[in-house]
């Protein structure tokens, strides 16, 4: 019973966040285009199926991927894992191995499943020819989502202030916008974007939180959040280093044809 007025009440939630899409999509064909929707039935069955997906991905998050995040966390953190039975000291910023690497790998494994970013790759590939492939698009965000989740879990059990690792940050997004290839800027910024989505925020959230729950000295609210930007940053950063090294690659695959060597 408790579970069934859960679906309800999240369907229900759902509904009310997904009307304000229909209505500005269905309200500007009927009244600014003035065309009727094209295969309607099919529109509205596709509606129907993303209430109901985000509905139990809702609940999943809630009874899943949230509590699991902050469970390893815990467990990652936990003195006697790190340093075992009967030993007791204070622990410093590099016993933490296990915790960079999970968040690496967390990171690496949660971008290449990220659904917005295979349809960003996609297109990227179907607009460029062929010139960027998906599976390079998608390691590469992958791979800065990874340390940038691993660089982040070192800010917060160090207890370091956020905003230098995001000032640095930028001001090398910044420097490598200059030397990018043009083609790929929007695509790298954009890539940034799409890190932030349904399969990466929970689990690299709760990784966070959990973090910041179990660290000694480490506030939740202080300390807590910053991981996403970490992602965002990072992935904007590895795209470019992508697109800098194929082109690096490519001048110096010429200068090798061109030479005879």
């Amino acid at each position: 019973m408790e579970t069934l007025q859960l679906i309800f009440g999240t369907l229900l939630a759902t509904v009310r966040d997904v009307l304000p899409i229909a209505l500005v999509i269905f309200g500007f064909q009927i009244f600014v285009i003035r065309r009727p929707v094209t295969n309607l039935k099919r529109v509205l069955t596709g509606f129907g199926y993303v209430i109901l997906g985000l509905a139990l991905f809702l609940i999943g998050l809630e009874q899943a991927l949230f509590p699991l995040g902050k469970l390893m966390a815990e467990q990652l953190t936990d003195p006697v894992f790190i340093l075992g039975e009967g030993v007791s000291r204070v622990l410093n910023w590099d016993d933490y191995g296990w915790v960079y690497l999970f968040a690496f790998a967390i990171g690496f494994s949660t971008t290449v499943a990220e659904p917005s970013l295979i349809a960003v790759a996609l297109k990227a590939q179907e607009v460029s020819g062929g010139a960027i492939s998906v599976w390079g698009l998608r390691t590469a965000v992958a791979i800065g989502v990874a340390f940038g989740i691993a660089l982040g879990s070192y800010r917060i059990i160090t207890g370091t202030p956020l905003h230098y690792y995001i000032i640095i940050g930028y001001i090398i997004v910044i420097i490598q916008t200059v030397y990018a290839p043009k083609m790929i800027i929007a695509l790298a910024y954009d890539s940034g974007g799409v890190t932030t989505s349904t399969v990466t925020v929970p689990l690299v959230t709760a990784l966070g939180l959990g973090l910041a729950s179990t660290v000694p000295g480490r506030s939740p609210m202080l300390d807590g959040f910053g991981l996403i930007a970490f992602a965002s940053l990072f992935s904007v950063m590895s795209v470019m280093a992508y697109a800098q090294l194929s082109e690096w690659r490519a001048r110096r695959n010429g200068w090798r044809d061109n030479t005879g060597e």
